[in-house]
């Protein structure tokens, strides 16, 4: 198949915008937990009507500040309350949102402000307003900054509200009901791995019509009576924010989460019943089972209820198929444990948890297979920001693991000559931000180049196996896609991340890293000390990822395979910037970074 689409559910009226979806959802149900806010170990509820007045005093600050419709106002800040607060005043405004890593540095800042020429910015804290003022100062722009934090201080939220009391609600509504779907929502910077980062125009059609329509798509998950997630991904990436009104739409409680690190005890105090989440954090609860199981003497166990939940999902996936479901003996193993271990894998998440979606980067089969034996279904999407995150998506019907699933509603996926997967519909963006040239070289017609290789099966459902910029020519001109060969020696227990490489070389080599936290108990249950020798050096922690690489070899041909790696001294991170804010590796600022290794690789 070279061709699948799939029709709108629910359409929206042409004059209408996202404002629209929270009128609707404060007018139906006032009442309703629209939010939830950490305070001290606990969650404080926020009503929709509760919500709906502070987003629109919020708006009338702005407008009282000069805030005209089409204006461009900017947002730096970590993922909180706040931040969807003037999300949507922004909207209510009539003008445009420009998200802002928390992380980026003030040259970044400086071009952002510059190509989208916001004059106001919300800042999170103290450290982002100066990051902000130092990039103005670069970009010799007089900016006004309002601090999402600072209670009753003159540039808090709190102020600007009060600065608009002498907005009349006729004016906000004017405003307010002046954008349409075709208008633009928000400009969402691109990370800028080559040049600088193109500001990519999302419309209210895009967040609207993905947001009416998923609620009918995944009902399993929106529609559920007390359903409720956690966001901890940054609100400056388009998926974040397209969940979000999502929720917002279906009157899912949303609370927000400040970052990897405190998620694990936000998500037992909060107990979602769904979450958004990338690849890496289900690595590491994965990993972190693994590693109570065999810290209590049960790994043996572990292993065996880990076999017994991929089989399960492997079956499952057969049955749905025509072919064989889960034998007898298998439905007997898997209730077992279901009763003694799958409940605590659950218990990760809060409890209440029994679907996910991954997203940003591909997740193993093995670990969809076994979470979803575990009691927790994963479906992964696929999308970029140009697409407004999700192009397609696995459903609870209709799941093929390994896949990236049917295209959403109102999209459509093609597979060009060269394998290159292209978009179009609701959900594709509508231009680089002053960049004519650019908008014209991503598209040919309606059909927007994502730059992926993919395929279609019979059923229409979508894999992704690799960038066409990141396939690799080896000097004997074999094509080696990285990505399934990572993915493999990923699932390996102390293997953090892997970097393929291998372009115009005589064979495929890769740089990997360990995972800390796995070394130190896996170190503690084997002798060994860290101490004494390295561990990128020590033989027992070489000859474990061999394993993983022997393991990811025998999936691909010789000419394939992973000849020789290297362990670095340190992960990847965030800082060193070889991974972005969604945990997705900067593949050729590693190569840059760590040249001298992979020469050693092919000289040694």
């Amino acid at each position: 198949m070279r061709e699948s689409s799939t029709g709108l559910f629910v359409e929206l009226p042409e004059d209408s915008n996202i404002t629209d979806l929270l009128l609707a959802t404060a007018a139906r149900t006032p009442d309703l937990a629209l939010y939830a806010r950490k305070n001290g170990a606990g969650w404080e509820d926020v009503r929709a009507a509760d919500f709906l007045a502070q987003v629109t005093e919020t708006a009338k600050g702005l407008i009282a500040q000069g805030v005209r419709p089409g204006d461009a106002v900017a947002v730096m800040s970590g993922t909180r309350y706040e931040w969807t607060v003037v999300d949507l005043a922004i909207w209510f405004a009539g003008a445009v949102t420009v998200p802002i890593y928390e992380t980026s540095s003030p040259s970044q800042v400086q071009w952002i402000l510059s190509d989208s020429g916001a004059r106001i910015v919300f800042a999170g804290d103290g450290n982002k307003a100066a990051v902000v003022a130092a990039g103005a100062a670069a970009a010799e722009r007089s900016v006004q900054v309002w601090m999402l934090t600072g209670g009753n201080s003159t540039d808090s939220l709190s102020a600007l509200a009060a600065s608009g009391t002498g907005v009349t609600d006729a004016e906000l509504e004017a405003v307010r009901s002046s954008r349409r779907l075709s208008d633009t929502a928000s400009l969402v910077y691109t990370s800028g791995t080559t040049g600088r980062p193109k500001g990519c125009g999302i419309t209210h059609g895009n967040f609207a019509l993905f947001a009416v329509n998923v609620i009918e798509l995944l009902p399993e998950m929106l529609k559920r009576p007390g359903a409720r997630t956690l966001m901890f991904l940054p609100l400056a990436h388009v998926l974040a924010r397209a969940v979000q009104v999502g929720c917002l739409a279906a009157g899912v409680t949303v609370g927000h989460s400040s970052g990897a690190a405190a998620l694990a005890e936000d998500m037992r105090t909060f107990r979602p019943t769904f979450l958004l989440a990338v690849p890496r954090v289900f690595e590491k609860i994965y990993a972190g089972a693994e590693e109570k199981a065999q810290s209590a003497g049960k790994g043996k166990l572990f292993e065996s209820a880990a076999a017994t939940a991929v089989a399960y999902s492997r079956a499952l996936d057969s049955e749905a198929r025509g072919g064989r479901g889960p034998s007898l003996a298998l439905r007997l193993r898997h209730t077992a444990f279901d009763r003694l271990l799958y409940p605590k894998v659950r218990a990760a998440f809060g409890g209440q948890m029994d679907i996910a979606i991954s997203g940003a980067s591909p997740l193993s089969p093995q670990l969809s297979h076994f979470f979803r034996g575990a009691g927790i279904a994963v479906l992964e999407g696929y999308g970029l920001t140009e697409t407004t995150a999700p192009a397609s998506v696995n459903t609870i019907p209709l799941t093929r693991v390994g896949s990236v699933g049917l295209p959403m509603p109102g999209n459509a996926v093609r597979i060009a000559e060269d394998g290159e997967v292209l978009v179009s519909g609701v959900g594709v963006f509508s231009g680089y931000h002053r960049n004519p040239d650019a908008t014209a070289a991503a598209f040919s017609g309606e059909w927007f180049h994502t730059g992926d290789i993919g395929e279609l099966d019979g059923d229409g459902f979508l894999t992704i196996t690799g960038r066409k910029k990141d396939l690799l020519v080896t000097a004997g001109g074999k094509n080696v896609a990285p990505g399934p060969l990572e993915e493999k020696v990923r699932e390996h227990r102390l293997v953090s991340q892997v970097v393929v490489v291998g372009e115009g070389r005589p064979f495929v080599g890769a740089l990997v890293t360990l995972d800390d936290e796995a070394l130190a108990a896996w170190s503690r249950e084997n002798g060994v000390d860290p101490a004494k020798t390295p561990p990128a050096d020590h033989p027992l922690v070489l000859a474990q990822v061999q394993e993983a690489v022997d393991a990811a070899n025998a999936t691909v041909s010789r000419a394939e395979q992973i000849r020789r790696f290297t362990v670095l001294p340190q992960d990847f991170s965030l800082a060193g910037g070889h991974v972005t804010a969604t945990l997705k590796l900067r593949r050729q600022a590693v190569i840059a970074d760590f040249s001298a290794e992979v020469e050693k690789l092919y000289t040694k």
